[in-house]
């Protein structure tokens, strides 16, 4: 949307974020003293904190930076069955040079390619709703079980920007009812330590609210550009690109050609408009890489796509058929989500939701409402 100045709710979203988290002496403190509690209260145990990885530019980094800041990550990986091999071998290097602890947490994979071919039934866009709540629900649960109260994750509105509720929506109860509707396995039951593909209001209340962990965006708090970050990382750990953004993830090539194909969706979209307004990108580039098809989507990588999910192209041609639908059109969480708005804001400004939550529910309609 554009209001009367031609501003678009997206630059308004980012410029709140930009005032939340300035990259100056004040963003310096308050980042200063995030540092001095992860500390604290790590303090005599052996990990103060818990660093998402994937393998990628942007978590690898993440766990780079919380070693060069004197915390004592222990890096969590969660595999769904459609990792890069590159990705792989970038965090094998990674852990072993910065002596950095890892557990793999691996999904059940009957639960993880029937929830994918569920969201292909239910024609969302929200193909990668297992995984991303999946990951979620990893690092909440080590973090429970190492008794950690700090997440760290490698994601910034400065690079990546925030999707459109309607092109990702993470919900536990979501996913439930489309699985019930579509899938045809038996999925495993929440456990705190061990959740599975279980996140829904309630556990994230169990986690943040009585279990007191907090989700840490480091990004938001630091200069990241990801040039930058690359090169240190090709020098300093031999990291190996993975070919694109987020192709730690080779289901992202199925995915991309899906949201393009039937949805008209190209997400390079909200991601280059982010690395514009950063001064990471400029406009005339972004413009010329979104008129031609993006790179992921290698046919050889989908044909693997489609062969691991134990379909064929004709089951796909056919989940391409069904008429578009979003989340709206499942039973969800949403409504509670709405009528918490005051709790979620004052969660996400405390840190212990990520610092976007609030604006990825409501900002996008209401991006003024969020005091500065």
């Amino acid at each position: 949307m554009f209001d009367e100045k031609g501003i678009c709710n997206y630059c308004k979203i980012h410029d709140l974020l930009e005032s939340q988290f300035p990259l100056n002496d004040k963003g310096e403190k308050k980042f200063n003293k995030i540092l001095y509690g992860i500390k604290a209260q790590g303090e005599n145990k052996k990990y103060d904190c818990v660093v998402g990885l994937s393998g990628g530019r942007d978590s690898t980094y993440a766990l780079y930076k919380a070693k060069q800041l004197g915390l004592r990550p222990l890096a969590v990986h969660f595999n769904d069955g459609f990792g890069n091999p590159v990705a792989g071998e970038n965090m094998k290097k990674c852990v072993e040079k910065l002596n950095v602890d890892m557990q793999t947490i691996t999904s059940d994979w009957r639960e993880s390619k029937d929830i994918k071919i569920a969201f292909l039934k239910a024609s969302t866009p929200d193909l990668e709703e297992g995984t991303d709540l999946g990951i979620a629900a990893a690092l909440y649960s080590v973090a429970v079980k190492e008794n950690i109260k700090y997440i760290i994750i490698g994601q910034s509105f400065r690079t990546e920007g925030i999707f459109p509720l309607e092109w990702v929506y993470l919900d536990g109860k979501y996913l439930k009812s489309v699985h019930n509707k579509f899938g045809t396995v038996k999925l495993g039951k929440w456990r705190s330590g061990n959740a599975g593909f279980n996140l829904n209001v309630w556990h994230v209340f169990y986690y943040t609210i009585i279990k007191k962990i907090k989700t840490i965006p480091i990004y938001y708090y630091m200069h990241y550009d990801r040039k930058e970050a690359e090169n240190l990382l090709v020098r300093e750990l031999g990291w190996v690109n993975t070919g694109s953004h987020h192709y730690d993830d080779l289901y992202q090539s199925l995915l991309t050609y899906i949201c393009r194909v039937k949805f008209g969706i190209d997400r390079r979209k909200i991601n280059y408009s982010a690395l514009v307004r950063s001064g990471q990108m400029t406009r005339e580039e972004s413009l010329g890489r979104v008129k031609e098809i993006y790179g992921i989507e290698d046919p050889k990588i989908i044909n693997l796509c489609i062969k691991r999910l134990g379909i064929t192209r004709g089951d796909l041609d056919g989940y391409l058929a069904i008429p578009p639908k979003t989340f709206m059109d499942y039973p969800s969480h949403y409504q509670i989500i709405k009528m918490m708005r005051v709790p979620i804001k004052l969660l996400s400004l405390m840190n212990i939701l990520p610092g976007m939550t609030y604006l990825k529910y409501f900002g996008f309609n209401r991006a003024l409402t969020l005091k500065q």
